[in-house]
């Protein structure tokens, strides 16, 4: 940002860029409220998966090429050693998938600090490929935000939850994260999770509710975390995890989608992201712990409500998996699961979000498959028995203060396969014969059939299915105020408004308005009442893709925004107004050819600089332009 918003007191100058680029945001004069310097806070990124770099931690020698692997050299992500040394570079990311130990002649560990999340392969052509948290931080510099006062918390994205703690001793080093940052900063922390980071933070929020004494619990929450931004989160799954486990993703790097499947079975976090039923819970872990009650060896996983079996699909838009085997040998689970079957020709089995869950897939294909044992060894050892929680349940609304839901929608997403046997060997025993996609008001099959399901209104971020992203909107109250706004700079001619909604639990709620055309909006769903103390919030980007949004310049300018709102001490409202939106940096002045003049006069003049090599970039915010963040209070 130019010098003109520098010239803002150097206090707001701070929190700007620590909700900027960590999320924020206290409501006005209430117990949400942070009483003390704003320049204290700390932010707690939290990446997602595969975004955080690994390292590795042992000499291997590798034939034929002389790219060897030497401690602390790039594991992931190394293209060139992918390319030239693939087989060494698959024995440094592989793990044993029944005890998610090291390969015997290579072991990778995560990188630290704020390097390991920004770019996973540096390099010329290589790191704008592979950016992740580089723009963020770029506006961290560009505020002039201490580097002590922004904390990157990497773990090794391959493991799973118990692994993490047991292996690393990743969930004590956090909460130790927290606890330093309040004492080196002197306020609590703002956690800004994206994807499977959030899946992390959940199981961190439960490990700590172990952890500490229940009636210090809570307490030790408000001390130390005053904001949890959840950006892109799986909160019911994402059905290509299962795409994973079955054909495998390769993310487009050069391997084969058998040597991805390899991979990603071998990683017990693979199931973290498996679809499951929002009607159905684990047994309350925290209750027996302190209870001092056993746990039964027949005990349920899961305990389902009736709506589960009243209902299609768990929810879901369709069923997840259909898979094509042999009708000459049908197990008795796969019989249950059968759609159709007539003799001599193959069977249609199909499943549920519920049915992955709780490993009934992966028993139906076990003499199919030589994957499904191990599938049910880890879904059954590392989630199903975990000794906190079982993760594969639906989420409540954490404990936090203010907690902010941030996904992107109204894209076509995949939420359905069908399967086939290959005739080649494993790992290339399954082929995907065909796709079914979510969009806006039906189910469409890969060759543009629709298909019968739940269809909705509104669609997923390309990656993570609506139904999933948008179980958070279970967390706003029986009143919701509703806001649709242009995500461009606007005047505010096409803002509409609806306050009081209603809002049912347990049902979806959709913002009734009149887009226009090629506009793309971002719907805010607020809520600061139906609990005492507390602010939740949904905001819905359009046409925002899952691996983007951490770089959405939108994203960040409603963060600063929200954030600029909450300091003043004459806010009239909970959340910062919509009704305009103008340039707040530099880069968003630019030239308007039609007049020959820069665009948004009101915040913007032409004054050329050295080096300037078009008009675009003479183009700057006017000195007075602080004044306009006035108007948001």
């Amino acid at each position: 940002m130019g010098a003109n918003l520098k010239s803002i007191t150097a206090s707001f100058t701070v929190i700007a860029v620590f909700f900027l680029i960590c999320g924020g945001g206290a409501a006005v004069e209430d117990e949400t409220e942070f009483h003390g310097d704003y320049s204290k806070l700390s932010g707690i990124i939290i990446p997602g998966f595969a975004s955080t770099q690994l390292r590795a931690w042992s000499i291997l020698d590798c034939p034929y090429t002389p790219l060897d692997f030497n401690p602390l050299d790039l594991v992931w992500l190394d293209t060139t050693k992918l390319l030239s040394a693939v087989n060494c570079w698959y024995k440094c990311m592989v793990l044993d998938p029944y005890n998610q130990t090291d390969h015997p002649e290579c072991k990778s560990r995560p990188d630290s600090g704020l390097s390991a999340i920004t770019e996973l392969d540096p390099g010329y052509i290589t790191g704008p490929l592979s950016t992740v948290w580089k723009e963020w931080l770029k506006w961290c510099v560009e505020f002039g935000i201490e580097a002590n006062a922004i904390v990157a918390v990497p773990y090794d994205w391959r493991l799973s939850p118990t692994k993490l703690e047991e292996r690393d001793l990743y969930f004590h080093k956090l909460k130790l994260t927290f606890e330093t940052a309040l004492k080196l900063r002197g306020g609590p922390s703002i956690v800004f999770a994206h994807s499977m980071g959030n899946n992390v933070f959940r199981y961190f929020l439960e490990w700590l509710r172990l952890e500490i004494a229940p009636k210090h619990y809570l307490e030790w929450l408000d001390q130390h975390i005053h904001a949890y931004f959840a950006v892109g989160a799986p909160l019911l799954g994402s059905v290509e995890a299962i795409k994973s486990t079955l054909s495998g993703v390769t993310f487009g790097l050069p391997v084969s989608e058998g040597t991805a499947r390899l991979l990603s079975n071998s990683f017990a976090s693979s199931l973290w992201l498996m679809p499951f039923s929002k009607n159905c819970k684990g047994d309350n872990t925290f209750w027996t712990h302190f209870s001092g009650g056993a746990a039964k060896k027949d005990k349920r996983v899961y305990h389902c409500d009736d709506e589960e079996y009243q209902s299609k699909y768990s929810g879901w838009p369709t069923n997840i998996i259909n898979i094509e085997i042999p009708s000459t040998s049908v197990t008795e689970t796969a019989l249950a699961n059968m759609t159709s079957m007539e003799c001599g020709l193959p069977t249609l089995l199909s499943f549920t979000a519920r049915e992955l869950a709780d490993g009934t897939l992966f028993k139906a294909i076990e003499d199919y498959d030589p994957d499904s044992k191990r599938m049910l060894h880890q879904l059954k050892k590392l989630y199903h028995d975990d000794p906190v929680f079982n993760p594969l349940t639906p989420w409540e609304r954490p404990p936090i203060k203010n907690v902010f839901c941030i996904y992107g929608a109204h894209l076509k997403t995949e939420v359905g396969y069908y399967f086939a046997p290959s005739g080649k060997p494993y790992p290339d025993n399954w082929i995907i014969t065909d796709v079914i996609y979510e969009t806006e008001g039906s189910l469409v099959s890969r060759s543009g059939t629709v298909v019968d399901g739940n269809a909705g209104p509104i669609t997923g971020d390309e990656t993570v299915p609506y139904h999933s992203l948008s179980w958070c909107k279970n967390w706003l109250g029986p009143k919701v105020n509703i806001t649709m706004a242009p995500q461009p700079e606007h005047d505010g001619s096409d803002v509409h408004v609806e306050l009081n909604v209603e809002h049912e639990h347990g049902s979806d709620i959709i913002a009734n308005m009149t887009k226009a055309p090629r506009v793309k909006y971002i719907t805010f769903y607020e809520d600061s009442e139906s609990i005492p103390g507390k602010r939740t919030a949904v905001w819905e980007l359009d046409k925002t893709n899952h691996r983007n949004i951490v770089r959405s310049p939108v994203l960040m300018r409603e963060l600063w925004l929200q954030m600029w709102h909450d300091i003043q001490p004459g806010a009239k409202s909970k959340f910062v107004t919509k009704a305009k939106r103008g340039p707040l940096r530099d880069a968003d002045c630019y030239w308007d050819y039609g007049k020959a003049c820069c665009a948004w006069q009101e915040y913007c003049e032409y004054r050329y600089s050295f080096g300037d090599v078009h008009l675009g970039q003479s183009c700057r915010l006017r000195n007075t332009s602080a004044n306009m963040l006035l108007q948001y209070i």
